[in-house]
């Protein structure tokens, strides 16, 4: 899963690869800048346009009854113009800079901006279509230059340098330290100390990269909008339950393919069909339209876009000064270095190999008592597996599924669980809204009654929506600016059909309290800065709140609540649910295999220097995994660099390592939680009050250890995972 959390700092350098940035957005904007002009223009607009004036509805939320896409192109491109007047009149202030005419100035600029890119770049994500489409690309290119007609303009750097240079003597409060610090790394790593000549040819650079991310975001939807499988004979659905047999019928028809079935892709190289399907050679067709993605000629193939983004970042990062780009984007990560990113990946590579050889051999031994006699493949492991871990654990999957209904899981489990530890309730609004009728939006509510934000839920697919899951932010959290967030957490789960009970499987339900984690992290924000508020920490730390909050959804008290029967309302029984959570360790050296993968090629497309000649893309993905010892068959990563959204079309570029970075924090806080008491408010209110509410006002690796009374300990990452570490296989 992704995060996303859109404020104007993080759509726009996200989409250039900044590590400065907060997580995974897209890009931000250029233009003239001249008042009476832009005066004229923005009154007759406003009439007429929603985003030329703050919404009236509860905490800003936007007004989806008015918002039409004609209006979002005529917002974005007076929102660049009004930014630029105002960050014009910040760096040429004739008083000496201080932190409410320089940074608070700047954190007070380019609200129109902010409000419809937000607005924007969720709906590109969640509800796309091809004029939503056609307008991100025109405004990617423009939105680059004008974050670097910001981050590059000399006399602003100057301000912004003149309050680093004193800031020892100064007197500054944490907080106002901590963006003084990050404003000034964040500018020093766009090429603010560069010469004219340079800064020049940087926005050239990310102009390029701008639009060749958007480029490939769009070609990914294109080629997995295409790659959908139709499947002429019901029979070759067996394995199938008879929903998910409906549900692609129904697809398959409202695609034009009558009296057939179709089965859609969900972003990763592997597919959840492919736990189910009895069809050996469906399974490979499945596999492989997943697998080849990118890799299609025409306007599908990505792999252009992935030699030039490698070698554009590389170009970037030594005018500025580094060797590479993951070096360049690593310097304000908590692993400092690409080299201790590495090293805690490759070490981790052989117990994650090990395990999964000795799963094959039970998948294969599996294979051979099902009478077959083929060597094991990619679309063989999900489904044996299965048979592996039933036979091993007496435990089908498709059994627990009746026990995990949506809503039941939500409210009952989910927002229990957030309600036990953090002590806040959600209240459905039905009055406000919504950009699909798919979404539901709840008041969040503090102990004190008090209302902390909004959250919309949106957790069916649809082929409108990209694949994954993932958090952001209609509106971000700032004492400054007086704002309380409007949180979004978006899922994939197969939506059944009419009057049929929406299913889950366990690791739907996992992701579900993952991005909550997520939503909280932003809800319970609580900092006076918006750059430095909610999700806007480095990559390898952001996804630590997410993976803590997994875990409650093994928690026996919150499992009481939500995993009960559809139909009859009874609780799972216990042999099932012993069954199932001792299953889970079951398949972890694939699961960690896949991943470890995926980030050692993102490393290592990131470590080439600007003189490197790669010209084919498969070939250096190959060549990366032989490197870590790591090529292993039955086992591809977790993404192929064609589809790997994540590096080439978001901002988590020499960043995919970070999950199992902040899985190492997750699992050491969850262990110290349950020391402390587990599920209380006590230990939650802590948690959310030293962790949760701060932000990026405070270095992270501070806040754990003063939080924690310690620094992590790694081990609990490999109880958390099951992995077996005595083996040298």
């Amino acid at each position: 899963m992704t995060l996303t959390r859109l404020t104007l700092a993080s759509a726009i350098c996200l989409a250039l690869g900044l590590s400065a940035c907060s997580p995974d957005g897209t890009p931000s904007a250029p233009a003239e800048s001249t008042s009476a002009a832009a005066g004229s223009t923005a009154s007759e607009a406003a009439q007429a346009n929603p985003f030329f004036s703050a919404s009236a509805l509860p905490l800003q939320t936007p007004d989806f009854r008015l918002i039409r896409e004609e209006h979002y192109l005529p917002a974005i491109e007076e929102g660049m113009k009004r930014q630029l007047i105002e960050i014009r009149a910040i760096a040429d202030n004739p008083e000496p800079a201080s932190v409410a005419n320089t940074l608070e100035a700047m954190e007070r600029s380019g609200d129109l901006l902010t409000r419809v890119t937000q607005v924007f770049f969720n709906i590109v994500g969640t509800d796309s279509n091809d004029a939503l489409r056609k307008i991100q690309s025109e405004v990617a290119p423009k939105m680059a230059a004008h974050q670097d007609a910001i981050l590059l303009d000399s006399a602003l750097f100057a301000r912004i340098k003149s309050l680093h240079d004193g800031r020892a003597t100064a007197g500054y409060d944490p907080e106002t330290l901590r963006l003084i610090e990050v404003t000034y790394k964040r500018f020093v790593q766009a090429g603010a100390e560069l010469s004219d000549a340079d800064k020049a040819i940087v926005r050239k650079l990310n102009e390029e990269q701008a639009s060749l991310m958007t480029g490939f975001q769009q070609a990914l939807l294109k080629q997995t909008e295409a790659s959908v499988i139709v499947v002429d004979d019901v029979a070759q659905l067996d394995g199938l339950g008879a929903g998910a047999i409906a549900a692609a019928a129904e697809a398959a028809k409202a695609a034009g393919h009558e009296g057939k079935w179709l089965l859609r892709l969900t972003n990763t190289t592997r597919q959840p069909v492919l736990t189910s399907l009895k069809d050996r050679a469906l399974r490979q067709r499945v596999w492989e339209a997943s697998a080849n993605r990118g890799l299609t000629d025409g306007d599908g193939d990505t792999r252009a876009a992935v030699l030039r983004l490698a070698k554009l970042r590389a170009e970037r990062a030594q005018l500025l000064g580094y060797p590479n780009h993951a070096a360049y984007t690593l310097t304000t990560q908590m692993a400092g270095t690409p080299e201790a990113a590495m090293g805690m990946l490759d070490e981790l590579a052989p117990a994650a190999l090990a395990n999964a050889k000795g799963e094959a051999a039970q998948i294969q031994a599996a294979i051979r008592a099902d009478g077959q006699d083929f060597e094991l493949a990619p679309w063989d492991w999900e489904y044996y597996a299965e048979k592996v871990r039933a036979k091993n654990y007496d435990f089908d999957p498709e059994a627990v599924k009746p026990y995990f209904e949506l809503n039941r899981v939500l409210e009952d489990g989910l927002f229990y669980a957030l309600n036990r530890f953090y002590g806040v309730s959600f209240r459905e609004r039905t009055d406000l809204p919504v950009y699909h009728p798919d979404v539901r939006v709840f008041d969040v509510i503090d102990a004190d009654d008090t209302r902390i934000g909004l959250f919309y839920a949106d957790y069916f697919a649809r082929p409108s929506k990209r694949g994954g899951a993932w958090m952001s932010a209609f509106r971000g959290q700032s004492q400054l600016l007086d704002q309380k967030p409007v949180i979004i957490n978006v899922m994939n789960i197969p939506k059944p059909v009419e009057g049929q009970p929406a299913l889950m499987s366990f690791d739907e339900v996992t992701t579900m309290f993952h991005e909550v984690g997520h939503g909280v992290h932003g809800l319970f924000s609580q900092v006076r800065y918006p750059s430095l508020a909610g999700t806007a920490v480095s990559r390898d730390y952001v996804e630590f709140p997410s993976q803590f909050e997994e875990d409650w959804n093994k928690d026996p008290e919150v499992l009481a609540r939500y995993a009960r029967h559809h139909e009859t309302g009874e609780a799972i029984p216990q042999d099932l649910l012993d069954k199932m959570l001792k299953a889970s360790s079951f398949n972890q050296g694939f699961d960690t295999l896949e991943y470890v993968a995926a980030a050692l090629v993102d490393l290592e497309w990131h470590t080439l220097p600007a003189d490197a000649q790669v010209d084919d893309v498969i070939a250096f993905e190959q060549a990366a995994l032989e490197k870590h010892g790591i090529s292993y068959a039955p086992v591809p990563p977790r993404y192929r660099s064609p589809f790997f959204a994540h590096v080439f079309a978001g901002g988590y570029s020499s960043g995919y390592y970070a999950y199992m970075w902040a899985e190492v924090l997750a699992a050491d806080a969850f262990a110290h939680v349950q020391q402390q008491g587990g599920l209380n408010s006590e230990v939650g209110t802590r948690f959310r009050k030293e962790i949760l509410s701060r932000g990026n006002s405070q270095d992270p690796m501070e806040m754990y250890t003063a939080w924690r009374g310690q620094k992590p300990d790694p081990a609990h990452l490999l109880h958390r995972r099951g992995l077996r570490v005595d083996s040298t296989d």
